[in-house]
């Protein structure tokens, strides 16, 4: 399981979310606190949209915590979109093709959960990735597979029925093959307009997802702090301080949709591919 983070609004640095807040990602890299582990040291990545065509992204196998690049780049790049993840590995080899977030083309994806058995039916799930979109697959977690899934469903057309149709096909897959253990899926990913987020889980039990529009609540803990712009959305897998009433707790088999400082929750209906 990981943790992660992604900002929609007005352009920021990355450090004000990333680094600077009591219970940062980074802080969240060592002490999660609504995570099955508390360490999240098996790399993570940086992926932020600016004026080049395609998102930059920054990748490392080494924990968050004991990286001066990431602090350097955080305090210095401002972006109006970016997505950032720790990574705890669930069985797949700690590489930088294994970190998220994700990219193709001008798309980030990033994912915090798990394909119960991924090893057993990762030829099933796979054989649905269209011809031309499989070459680009880079890593070996599910979380690649579950996005270029999601491309193959229609990722760039309609992205809630994209993510419904790979939520389905997992599942599908999951029954067909006699397992028990429920399939969970916190995600967000962007195409540089829009942030989508995701809340999911076989059981209902989902990782834990919150967003939070109010952030004025950084600076009531330090004065240090600068409230957030307006206009500004962030989803995060737990909240970045004490101050709980700033933050919602994102509903089961939610698919959210962010633009323009506007949030919208949707009901997420698993589909058969």
């Amino acid at each position: 399981m990981c943790r992660w983070l992604a900002y929609s609004g007005p352009p920021v640095l990355m450090s004000t979310l990333l680094t600077r807040p009591d219970h940062s990602l980074i802080d969240q890299s060592r002490h999660a606190r609504e995570n099955i582990v508390t360490t999240n040291g098996d790399g993570f990545g940086v992926g932020w949209y600016g004026n080049a065509e395609k998102p930059g992204c920054y990748h490392e196998t080494h924990p968050a915590w004991n990286d001066l690049n990431l602090k350097h780049l955080a305090a210095h790049i401002s972006s109006r979109l970016f997505l950032a993840h720790v990574r705890a590995a669930t069985g797949t080899p700690v590489q930088q093709s294994n970190c998220h977030p994700f990219a193709f083309e001008d798309w980030l994806f990033q994912h915090n959960g798990m394909v119960p058995e991924f090893s057993r039916i990762k030829r099933r799930l796979l054989f649905k990735v269209a011809p031309d979109l499989f070459p680009h697959i880079r890593g070996s977690t599910d979380s690649e597979a579950l996005f270029f899934l999601a491309l193959t469903f229609g990722l760039k057309d309609d992205p809630q029925a994209a993510i419904e149709r790979t939520v389905g096909h997992v599942e599908c897959v999951r029954k067909e093959a006699g397992i028990q253990q429920p399939f969970t899926f916190s995600a967000a990913m962007s195409d540089g307009t829009r942030l989508y987020g995701v809340r999911y889980s076989s059981d209902a039990n989902s990782p834990s997802l919150y967003h939070g529009q109010h952030l004025h609540a950084l600076q009531e803990l330090h004065d240090t702090y600068e409230p957030l712009p307006s206009g500004a959305v962030v989803v995060v897998s737990e909240p970045l301080d004490e101050v709980s009433n700033h933050w919602t707790r994102v509903p089961e088999s939610t698919f959210l949709m962010i633009e323009n400082g506007k949030l919208t929750h949707l009901p997420l209906v698993p589909t058969a591919a």
